[in-house]
């Protein structure tokens, strides 16, 4: 039987870019791909986490977004390329290790990215996940005004870099118990010292135009959704997780007690029962 360990990073040549790809598990088992959020690495899809995911039968993905981690970067503030091109990155990140149909695990802005699949690409989605994401409909409630951690760091200063990630992650856990500053400093140090240009991962997401599907809306999807949206989250309260559970004919929701828009250590066991579960398809 195949480890659920990491079968180790590999970069591969995906719609002209390079793209850092890692994978656990069994490559015969159901397919699960995540797809972090924006300004994200793979590494923010903890490995413990997706070794936990993988050994309940199931083959996890996780990849560097352009301007992430080991994967292609523009110059900061110049991202040459589309919020669909990034859709096709995850299509292409499929292609490329013959998943035909995947669960996607779609976490916050890049939600926008699961939306695409489920309504513009149904054949390649087997269930979605959005995890701490939103509709984003305009009646829905403000972040919290306590989220600015100040200006943007000089990026040659790596620990200035270190600090500004860890005060971010403070702040987005939203007064979470669960929110570890160990742990996530040495996250930071990890992903600043790996990444080919952090300047870039900073701000080039969000410089990217949001774009939505061409055949609908959340309204449209037909693939088994589970919204996960923890309790404390201060950049999209809970409001919004139970809008996106409206939004989606059939979606469940888990609320995450104690997480913000994060998924810190404490929550994993609930949240992994729970993805096994909607994963499971016509498992027994």
């Amino acid at each position: 039987m195949t480890s659920h360990h990491s079968h180790g990073e590999q970069v591969l040549v995906i719609n002209g870019v390079e793209l850092c790809v890692e994978t656990f598990g069994d490559p015969a088992e159901p397919a699960v791909v995540l797809v972090a959020g924006a300004a994200a690495s793979m590494l923010w899809w903890d490995a413990d986490l997706c070794e936990q995911i993988a050994a309940h039968g199931r083959f996890v993905v996780r990849y560097d977004h352009r301007d992430t981690g080991r994967s292609t970067c523009c110059p900061a503030g110049q991202p040459a390329y589309s919020f669909t091109d990034l859709v096709r990155d995850v299509l292409g990140v499929q292609d490329a290790l013959g998943i035909e149909r995947a669960h996607m695990v779609c976490q916050s802005m890049f939600g926008g990215i699961g939306l695409i699949l489920g309504v513009d690409h149904p054949e390649r989605v087997a269930s979605l996940t959005f995890v701490s994401t939103s509709t984003g409909a305009d009646d829905l409630p403000p972040p919290s005004n306590d989220l600015a951690v100040g200006a943007e760091p000089d990026v040659a200063d790596a620990a200035a870099v270190v600090e500004y990630v860890v005060a971010g992650a403070r702040a987005y856990a939203g007064g979470s118990p669960y929110f570890d500053e160990a742990v996530i400093r040495a996250l930071a140090e990890r992903d600043v010292a790996r990444a080919r240009n952090y300047a870039a991962t900073l701000v080039n997401h969000f410089a990217v135009q949001p774009e939505g599907p061409v055949r609908g809306g959340f309204g449209d999807i037909v693939a088994p959704t589970l919204v996960v949206h923890g309790d404390h989250d201060p950049l999209l309260p809970p409001p919004h997780g139970e809008a996106l559970r409206d939004a989606v004919p059939g979606a469940e929701l888990l609320v995450l007690k104690g997480a913000g828009h994060d998924l810190p250590r404490p929550v994993w066991e609930e949240f992994v029962s729970t993805l096994v579960r909607h994963t499971r398809g016509g498992r027994p």
